[in-house]
């Protein structure tokens, strides 16, 4: 099974709530991003888990051609409305519907590591880059870099234990591990650096429909109730909220940058 049927019945229950309150606490690392890649050469540019749209917004307006492409279909839908000139379509990163050697750069935001099978959707971006072209990928800093891993782990102990062996959300942001993956589809790192992008809410409310917008809240909710997570959420956030009723948790993520090398033999 592929990487669409399973996240797309997880991501398109909330895809408006995720837009308007969750997507958007990663616009600073969307936009060092954007800025950092316009130094290359060419801005064709193929987002890979590209949710409901924001960094292809981004990127557009930073006279990018942006390509979309994602599991979910109401996150297209959102997408392809907030950037009409932009072609964004739905299906498995493993497979993806483009040419050889189609793109100059190709993004993943906490996306390549949540496929069915990480390493096959990396060496379909080595696939459609072309020679020399640049892969941009996003994941979670360390755990104790991000105040969101007590949210994360709030939802987790609203599931059943994962099989033996399981990596858990902060697995690549371990020492050298970031890097060990990207070489397995013959990228060269190119460099390596944290960027900071809080989670900022005006209010409970905000806060609560942003980050049960998740994917992983809706597991949580799947195997517990929608009351259950809103309390376990409310629980874990409440260190958080600031002198104005809203809630603010920092957090650090990864960006590193690759390069497509030498053919695959």
């Amino acid at each position: 099974m592929g990487t669409q049927k399973i996240q797309a019945q997880l991501w398109g229950a909330s895809a408006q709530d995720w837009a308007s309150y969750q997507e958007v606490t990663l616009q600073p690392v969307f936009e060092h991003v954007s800025k950092d890649l316009k130094t290359a050469s060419a801005h064709q540019i193929l987002d890979v888990g590209c949710g409901s749209g924001l960094f292809c917004q981004l990127a557009a307006q930073q006279g990018f051609q942006v390509w979309g492409f994602d599991a979910t279909p109401e996150f297209i839908e959102i997408a392809q409305y907030k950037t009409p000139a932009g072609d964004f379509q739905t299906g498995d990163m493993e497979d993806l519907p483009y040419a050889d050697q189609s793109f100059n750069l190709v993004t993943g935001f906490n996306s390549f590591q949540y496929a069915a099978q990480p390493v096959q959707a990396l060496k379909e971006a080595y696939r459609v880059l072309k020679p020399a072209g640049k892969l941009g990928i996003v994941i979670w800093g360390k755990a104790q870099a991000c105040q969101a891993a007590v949210y994360l782990k709030a939802l987790g102990s609203l599931m059943p234990p994962p099989p033996f062996g399981t990596p858990g959300p902060f697995a690549l942001s371990e020492d050298g591990a970031l890097e060990s993956f990207v070489s397995q589809a013959n990228f060269k790192v190119v460099k390596k650096e944290s960027v900071s992008s809080p989670f900022v809410y005006a209010s409970l409310e905000e806060a609560l429909k942003g980050l049960l917008s998740a994917g992983p809240a809706r597991r949580a909710i799947l195997a517990s109730s929608p009351e259950a997570a809103i309390d376990a959420v409310t629980a874990a956030i409440s260190p958080f909220k600031t002198a104005s009723g809203g809630y603010r948790l920092e957090n650090s993520y990864y960006y590193l940058v690759g390069e497509k090398g030498a053919a695959f033999k």
